[in-house]
């Protein structure tokens, strides 16, 4: 009797040890103006926020923000309370490992969405003389991330650049250079990518170049259509407080892009002039008034900088303190409904991507650019790890940290990450809306299903019972 309950509670044990957590994901594509989930054919919109722990410059040879698996699953823990869907991160060291952190991101059903940039030598434009910088080391790195990146299923898209033109002196020198850039890293995705991966930019909201730099990227070049922008990102922080969509000018914010070929989301938003933040555009947003035109947003940003629009604040002592942006922006997003693909299809008015013209308000778009530079590199690919996801088990998912409250008390959320992906076969593109999804582009294998199977009874757990039920 006792003998019986001891091998119980030791298979218990064993099984709690030794148990793979699983979950798959499924990739995102692009569908005239919106984001399309593969499998089911619904529409998918961008609920995330940024995120760049310590900034950009925290990003080095030893780590960036998705190389540290326990900084990873106490974020990942607070990121599903939030109720998020998308991260976006500007910096990481592609030779680093990241597998572990894509594994939680992807289990939780977060997407990534990643800039190519990094403040580091060789690892970004110069906005202001962008031929000293646009090599091939400089392609390098990139073709690096795009490499590295490309095989996590959760990886939605690529930004080639934030803010690269922001004033009139990096207007003159910097659109022709970003366009091409768009066009590289298409070019090696299409090469040595297991899927179409989605490249956009993410663009400074100035008047001054509010249309003309996002219809110079969107548009055709006649021997180059790959140089077109995939998607595109707009940093707004127009709506303080409490505003109205006319009030903060949203209004005219969508009129502005209503006719554009391509997704639009808000790549940061979230004014700081109000504190605490309201997050009342949320609820426009998300409306029929927007959802025509925006694909969703990310709020700038998960974690407290010198800048002051964190939601959360890391201590000295490891402890993660909440803020009350945490506590406003959690309330909104878990409100949010998404349209059905009926409702986007009867609002939507899609639009063929137009021509490239000779001259864009206040943009010099002159390119001076070598031909086939790159190209030995987009032929060969780059030498880098090619990112998988990995068999986590379950004490993986729960942080050893000390998490505080808006109210300086212990944080009385979950403990654990929720794996929140079923297993799903990958190989069923475009069901229910969508079944015609997919027919016009060539299919591909997933080489990275997003399926983190592992066996959740190794072989020597199958001995083990045998030598137990023999012995009682």
């Amino acid at each position: 009797m006792y003998a019986m309950r001891f091998a119980t509670i030791f298979i218990f044990l064993v099984l709690e040890l030794l148990t793979l957590c699983q979950a798959s994901v499924h990739p995102i594509k692009i569908k005239d103006k919106h984001f399309v989930d593969t499998v089911t054919g619904k529409p998918f919109f961008i609920k995330g926020v940024d995120y760049q722990p310590g900034g950009s410059s925290k990003v080095s040879q030893k780590q960036d923000p998705l190389s540290n698996p326990e900084a990873c699953a106490r974020d990942i823990l607070l990121f599903q309370d939030l109720g998020i869907n998308t991260v976006r991160i500007y910096s990481i060291n592609p030779d680093l490992n990241h597998d572990a952190c894509m594994t939680m991101l992807a289990m939780a059903g977060i997407y990534l969405i990643l800039d190519v940039n990094s403040p580091l030598q060789n690892q970004h434009l110069n906005r202001y003389e962008p031929w000293s910088t646009f090599n091939e080391l400089y392609l390098e790195h990139v073709f690096k991330v795009v490499e590295h990146f490309s095989h996590y299923n959760n990886t939605l898209g690529f930004f080639a650049g934030n803010e690269i033109v922001n004033d009139k002196r990096s207007a003159q020198y910097s659109p022709a250079y970003i366009k091409e850039l768009i066009g590289s890293m298409k070019r090696y995705i299409s090469a040595h990518s297991a899927r179409t991966i989605p490249v956009g930019y993410s663009a400074a909201d100035d008047l001054s170049y509010r249309v003309s730099l996002s219809e110079y990227l969107e548009c055709n070049v006649e021997d180059k259509p790959e140089n077109s922008v995939d998607f595109y990102g707009v940093n707004s922080y127009q709506w303080c407080g409490l505003q109205t969509m006319q009030s903060s000018g949203y209004d005219t914010l969508v009129e502005a892009y209503r006719s554009y070929s391509k997704p639009v989301f808000f790549s940061e938003f979230g004014c700081n002039k109000v504190l605490p933040r309201q997050f009342q555009e949320i609820d426009s947003l998300f409306s029929d008034e927007m959802y025509s035109v925006f694909s969703g947003g990310l709020v700038y940003e998960f974690s407290q900088e010198d800048n002051n629009y964190g939601l959360v604040e890391y201590q000295d002592d490891g402890t993660v303190q909440l803020l009350a942006d945490f506590e406003q922006l959690k309330m909104h997003y878990q409100n949010v409904e998404f349209p059905s693909m009926k409702a986007l299809k009867e609002s939507v008015d899609v639009q063929d991507t137009p021509s490239c013209i000779e001259d864009y308000e206040n943009l010099n778009v002159e390119s001076k650019i070598a031909k086939n530079l790159g190209s030995y590199l987009i032929k060969k690919g780059v030498k880098v790890e090619k990112g998988k996801y990995i068999d986590l088990h379950s004490n993986q998912l729960s942080p050893n940290v000390t998490i505080l409250g808006v109210d300086g008390n212990s944080w009385d959320g979950p403990k654990k990450i929720e794996v929140r992906q079923s297993l799903t076969s990958l190989d069923q593109e475009g069901e229910g809306d969508e079944e015609e999804e997919g027919k016009d582009e060539p299919k591909r294998k997933h080489k990275n299903s997003g399926s983190m199977i592992g066996p959740l009874l190794p072989p020597g757990l199958f001995l083990l019972f045998y030598i137990l039920n023999i012995l009682f």
